[in-house]
């Protein structure tokens, strides 16, 4: 008796989602409640587990986009117990050259069968672009032509016509001019629509500052190993930056709110969305009442959700919301930029590299560790004033780290 595996509800919001990657294969013996495979959603990626213990049949291919409910696989019982008695047979009986011929033969009827066979994703490429999947060398398993077998094959299309008028034949290019073409994952769908979304719906303006940052270096020198030692984390910039945007929300609201239809809503709480870089894509988990946190609470949360988001582990609901965002492009090196407001917030603040550079201070030029400092808004519901005294605000307290810590 099989069991069908279906695609279980993973939000309100989702219709479909992406099987990614098979963690087992077919024909492989799974165990209950054992991760089977992974399917990635527009926010978040999902494990798959086995409902039962059984010999796992895959109905869906990796790349595959599935609805909520359709089936991606089955689970037959036994299968564990005959294929040990089928592994354990030739040690005792068959000579050495049976053991090596049988795998042979075993090979030899599936490449008769599948050789030759394109993948769901591959036999779209090959329909769209005309090219007969009979032509194509299939390299994957079993003779099986791959997505990138596919992908080659229209490559190697206009080739084939460059060759037909030999005599009139254009000067060779050197080096390599392979072309591939690569499906969008549901995150980086979800980002690009968004993105364009707030580029045409809000009219969006970056106000710019600088911060000297030697007060908040000289004070993590000063006090990061007693700091450590007593919570168990590092004293990093995002906690002072958070700390900073939170205390200066108190003076400007408007920084903290958004539109909804034709009200204005404002918090009295700030839940800050942190942009994180992960391996599919950019992600936004939140710190929140991040206004109520000490600095070793903001660094433990931090620290949390970024390894998360690197081992594709947060949920829906750490990415949902949000009422301010912050993104440090300084960490990859970025030195000036205009970040793009995160819907339906209405503000986000942009951190960049730190540079020693020259600057007056006391009528004295000194050099000093600055950073660039920008704050996209909303004009439609923050003023130009309110979003240079905010900026000024956030600066005035990194330039001054004991006012976040006393609150004045």
């Amino acid at each position: 008796m099989s069991l069908e595996i279906k695609v279980p509800p993973v939000g309100e919001s989702i219709t479909e989602v992406v099987l990614s990657r098979w963690v087992k294969n077919d024909g492989e013996f799974v165990e209950m409640d054992e991760i089977i495979a992974e399917l990635e959603s527009d926010k978040a990626t999902f494990e798959l587990t086995a409902e039962k213990a059984g010999t796992l049949k895959i109905v869906a291919n990796e790349g595959d986009t599935l609805e909520i409910g359709a089936v991606v696989c089955s689970i037959e019982e036994g299968g564990a117990a005959p294929a040990a008695a089928k592994e354990e047979a030739p040690k005792a009986d068959a000579p050495a050259a049976d053991k090596a011929a049988a795998p042979v033969a075993e090979k030899e009827a599936k490449d008769s069968y599948a050789s030759g066979t394109p993948s769901p994703a591959a036999g779209k490429i090959l329909a769209e672009k005309g090219v007969d999947a009979a032509s194509v060398k299939g390299t994957g398993v079993d003779g099986r032509i791959t997505k990138e077998d596919a992908n080659n094959a229209q490559a190697g299309k206009p080739a084939a016509k460059a060759e037909a008028p030999k005599a009139a034949a254009p000067a060779p290019v050197a080096g390599s001019r392979n072309e591939r073409a690569e499906k969008m994952s549901p995150l980086r769908k979800t980002v690009a629509k968004r993105l364009v979304a707030v580029k045409n719906e809000t009219a969006m303006l970056t106000t710019f500052n600088e911060v000297n940052m030697k007060p908040i270096m000289d004070l993590r020198g000063k006090y990061k190993d007693q700091f450590k030692e007593k919570h168990g984390v590092g004293l990093g910039f995002m906690s002072f930056f958070t700390k900073a945007v939170c205390e200066a929300a108190k003076d400007f609201p408007a920084v903290n709110a958004r539109i909804d239809g034709d009200q204005i809503i404002y918090n009295d709480f700030v839940d800050v969305s942190i942009a994180v870089s992960a391996p599919k894509g950019l992600v936004v988990p939140i710190i929140r009442n991040a206004e109520s946190m000490s600095l070793a609470q903001i660094e433990k949360t931090v620290i949390e959700l970024a390894t998360k988001a690197r081992d594709s582990k947060l949920t829906i609901e750490e990415m949902t919301g949000g009422t301010f965002t912050i993104t440090n492009g300084g960490v990859f090196g970025s030195m000036m930029s205009t970040p793009i407001i995160n819907a339906p917030q209405s503000a986000i603040l942009g951190m960049h590299n730190i540079i020693e550079r020259p600057i007056a201070e006391n009528k004295e030029v000194v050099i000093r560790p600055m950073m660039y400092i920008a704050l996209s808004y909303d004009h439609r519901i923050i003023d130009g004033r309110e979003s240079v005294g905010f900026l000024v605000r956030v600066k005035q307290l990194l330039e001054d780290p004991a006012r976040l810590l006393l609150g004045v």
